[in-house]
């Protein structure tokens, strides 16, 4: 096992950080299960100028379809289905599309618009019966988790309960205001222990905002986007090994960044002081059951007593919420369903 007092240094950063730098092509972020030692969950984000289109076709994946930034219409087979988006991730939630294995589908830009499209394989390459989904803005979950500098807010998008019929992929945003840490305590789901723990790959897609911007109306920009301000709103990730399967990312993370998890803790992911972090999270693996369950690293578990008679940050939640956010308790009972653990996030 892993030195537990050694320092973490990001060593790993170079494999399982992958900063925003477009290299052309449809895709301004595009991470598949082509990658070494990556086998499960994929990510591609698009900017699209306004009217722009783009054509993919879901060969072996089953997919999601997430507006972070304007709108889009997505036709999938021929049938157009209409995305309103969002004027960005910290705007409130927004509609999304799921597209199940084996479809061909269209993304049409409302607006200038950046779209990510989540994936999951799956066993059946056709998708067998299984519909396309237009799960609605007001239909999604909205959940206050955490309490004080721990506080998060947590979009259901793709999960069981929102998303039932889907084979693998697991979908939710989660925004953490600045100054706060979210992914806390540090969690892990890379052992299969029926009841306790799945196996789930996830990928870790951020967007940060400068503190003010969403009362000037300016979305976020990606990596390498100078501001007319000059400002840089950053946050910071963590990955360290929980066995014998070595990781150790330590980074700063900005719009358009991804950070991949093949295993290990993760957590915290911190929004800087003057800067609000968001990231969508990708998951799925091996197992036959569609579940997220988390088991949290025993040297932090102790932060959840913390919470007790906190409250929930009140900049939470982030723009207009269709229906009144959900606050769970530290001992919600909701946080140890079949479904997942709602703590980890």
């Amino acid at each position: 096992m892993t030195d537990r007092h050694a320092p973490r240094t990001g060593a790993d950063n170079d494999r399982w950080y992958h900063p925003f730098a477009p290299r052309g092509g449809d895709w301004a972020v595009e991470l598949t299960p082509d990658l070494r030692d990556w086998a499960h969950t994929s990510l591609r984000v698009a900017t699209l100028a306004d009217g722009a289109s783009l054509t993919h076709r879901s060969a072996g994946e089953e997919l999601v379809v997430v507006p972070l930034v304007g709108g889009a219409v997505v036709t999938v087979d021929g049938t157009d289905h209409e995305l309103a988006g969002r004027g960005s991730v910290f705007a409130g939630p927004t509609d999304s599309l799921y597209v199940p294995a084996g479809r061909g589908l269209t993304l049409r830009a409302k607006g200038a618009a950046r779209i990510a499209v989540c994936g999951a394989r799956v066993q059946d390459p056709t998708g067998g019966d299984r519909s396309v989904v237009l799960l609605p803005a007001g239909e999604v979950p909205v959940e206050l988790r955490g309490a004080g500098t721990c506080s998060r807010e947590v979009r259901g998008i793709g999960m069981p309960d929102t998303l039932p019929d889907a084979e693998q992929i697991l979908v939710c945003e989660v925004l953490t205001p600045a100054g706060g840490w979210s992914s806390y305590p540090p969690h892990k789901h890379d052992t299969h222990r029926p009841g306790e723990e799945s196996v789930l790959e996830e990928i870790y897609y951020f967007e940060t905002q400068a503190v003010g911007d969403a009362a000037a109306g300016r979305a976020p920009l990606t990596r390498g986007t100078d501001r007319a301000d000059g400002r840089r709103p950053v946050g910071y990730q963590q990955v360290y090994a929980a066995d014998e399967r070595e990781v150790d990312v330590l980074v700063e993370v900005r719009t358009g960044d991804v950070v991949l998890v093949p295993h290990g803790w993760h957590g915290p992911a911190m929004a800087a002081p003057d800067a609000d972090l968001y990231y969508l999270n990708v998951m799925a693996g091996p197992g036959q059951e569609r579940v997220w369950l988390i088991c949290d690293d025993p040297a932090h578990v102790a932060v959840r007593e913390d919470w007790r008679g906190q409250a929930v940050d009140p900049r939470l939640p982030f723009g207009p919420s269709p229906f009144e956010a959900r606050k769970l308790a530290p001992q919600d009972p909701a946080r140890r369903s079949h479904l997942r653990d709602r703590g980890g996030r």
